[in-house]
């Protein structure tokens, strides 16, 4: 349900808000690239806190009302078009979205499908369950946090939670925001397979607090030593929720409002708590069960919280990206701390709450996420001039070539139709 780094079918595999890598390991674009010196104080020893000091599918790609497109790269804008209705067209997805912002402006934007099955066409401006792509904007209030002095990158969990969970003398903040902490994840709980009867006739309908799914988390023993590997697990942003909470006396997605969606302008953009209702316009997602589609829209976002229960629209999502990207968000040193990845595996194109993709035309970075019933992915340049958001209700569809299609669309998207030619740029600023 909260899954980040998430292919558009994997939700056939594994059970809702199951661990995921990131969208596009299978096609091969993400390199295994020198990962970025650890920023890091040394750590205080097994059972000491040392918690001393400051800091305790049947359109075809035509344009839909509300699209977008610039005249000027007319080539790049009808292949973006050819690659999101490859989506929708042989029936992998019920609905795509994409949008493209450049220097800050939205300079193509598109929808294909539909919004219920034979229902109206899917519309470019409308909202979606966000998923782990909700992770960014969570990471960004607690470095905010870190920036005002209210907290360290290395204090201990112990200090800011005591005894939240196993290990939590030796865990830091930094290895909760970059999943080295091997804190268990809440979401392999039978509780949160949304294709179980269970889920679908009611359980999804259920509330959780906070402390709820921390409590769920520690039925599981942790998955190694804090520290020693990379494991994404959603409990560490339901724990960056905790501190939030605790720091700033707010709800959590109280104080991402307050700190980023307000001063944005982000009118498409929410972070709810426990309404199971999409907003305005939107697609409809579904599971397909042994008598047919389900239509899994509904439900209460709760159980994903700070690890994925946000919802956005292509335009709010980019210009997040853009403004996160550009400088606008964070200081130095925490932006700089932000793309910092680790050195263990598939962390090593992870950092704090953004993670590196790197494509044909130069490295992005952003978030990926998936929901029952929707997929989305999130990235821009590291110079923040370019960013793409895109959202798919991916239905019923074999993995590979759904998969295919879906990386297809936001490199076309990102890169033009010729990569080389038109990332020469965007090759120049990759980190």
């Amino acid at each position: 349900m909260t899954d980040a780094p998430t292919t558009p079918t994997t939700r056939r595999r594994r059970p809702a808000l199951r661990t995921a890598v990131a969208a596009a390991v299978g096609a091969g674009l993400l390199l295994a690239l020198a990962p970025a010196a650890a920023v890091a104080r040394p750590a205080a020893g097994p059972g000491t806190a040392d918690c001393g000091g400051p800091h305790g599918g049947r359109a075809t790609g035509a344009a839909r009302a509300g699209a977008v497109a610039t005249p000027e790269r007319r080539a790049d804008w009808e292949a973006a078009d050819a690659a999101l209705a490859g989506m929708t067209g042989p029936g992998y997805s019920t609905s795509a979205l994409g949008a493209v912002r450049e220097d800050g402006r939205l300079v193509w934007r598109n929808a294909t499908g539909v919004t219920e099955l034979d229902g109206a066409p899917a519309d470019p401006r409308g909202s979606f369950r966000i998923g782990s792509a909700t992770k960014p904007f969570v990471a960004t209030t607690l470095l905010q946090l870190v920036g005002e002095g209210r907290l360290d990158l290395d204090d201990r969990l112990e200090c800011l939670q005591p005894g939240i969970v196993p290990n939590s003398t030796a865990i830091t903040v930094r290895q909760l925001l970059n999943h080295t902490s091997g804190v268990a994840d809440y979401t392999q709980d039978p509780a949160f397979d949304f294709r179980r009867p269970e889920w679908l006739d009611g359980g999804r309908f259920k509330h959780y607090g906070l402390r709820d799914l921390v409590d769920i988390a520690k039925r599981y023993p942790p998955a190694f030593p804090p520290g020693q590997d990379w494991q994404y697990s959603n409990t560490n942003y339901i724990l960056i929720g905790m501190i939030i909470e605790k720091l700033t006396g707010r709800g959590w997605n109280e104080e991402v409002t307050r700190r980023i969606i307000r001063p944005l302008g982000l009118t498409g953009t929410w972070m709810p708590g426990d309404s199971p209702f999409l907003p305005g316009p939107h697609a409809h997602g579904y599971y397909k069960s042994g008598t047919g589609p389900v239509d899994v829209t509904l439900f209460n976002p709760s159980m994903a919280g700070p690890s994925g229960a946000g919802v956005s629209t292509t335009a709010d999502l980019t210009a997040f990206l853009h403004a996160l990207l550009g400088g606008r968000l964070l200081r130095p040193a925490e932006l700089a701390a932000m793309r910092q990845t680790t050195d263990h595996g598939e962390g090593r194109t992870y950092g704090l709450g953004l993670q590196r993709l790197d494509t044909p035309c130069g490295s992005f970075w952003g978030h990926a996420g998936g929901i029952p019933g929707y997929s989305t992915m999130l990235l821009g340049s590291a110079d923040g001039r370019r960013e793409f958001a895109g959202s798919a209700t991916v239905y019923d569809a074999p993995d590979e070539p759904a998969n295919a299609a879906w990386q297809k669309v936001f490199v076309t998207a990102l890169c033009g139709p010729r990569p080389g030619a038109a990332g020469t740029d965007l090759a120049r600023t990759a980190p």
